[in-house]
């Protein structure tokens, strides 16, 4: 049974940071693809970031570019979202995916595996 557990969401002022992990378990981690998604208020879950097995390819939605980074160590089964510059419309519920494949995906279909989100807010 495949796990991912998100943590470290949290209140933060606009223009701070915060580094979302996820730990996963119950399946080869290493060799599937991870994103990271988000759904504010009132929206559709869309996609943030997403990386490859190995980390050298990696996706970000044009809203985030230059202020997220997305990061994987294979070694502890745990991708990281760090966040920069944070934004009131930053706010929403994180989520954490495993792909269904090695390489990068952006469809909400191509990921099997969800964690439970983790709430970050931005205040302004």
């Amino acid at each position: 049974q495949v796990q991912l557990v998100e943590s470290g969401g949290g209140l933060v002022q606009a223009g701070g940071s915060l580094r979302l992990s996820c730990a996963a378990s119950g399946r080869t981690f290493s060799s599937y693809a991870m994103g990271w998604f988000r759904q504010g208020p009132g929206k559709e879950r869309e996609i943030v970031a997403a990386i490859n097995w190995n980390g050298g390819s990696t996706y970000y939605t044009d809203s985030v570019k230059g202020r997220f980074t997305i990061s994987r160590d294979n070694a502890k089964n745990t991708v990281y979202l760090q966040m920069n510059s944070l934004k009131p419309e930053d706010t929403a519920v994180y989520y954490c995916a495993g792909g269904r494949t090695a390489r990068v995906m952006t469809r909400i279909r191509e990921y099997d595996y969800w964690g439970q989100g983790t709430q970050v807010t931005v205040s302004s």
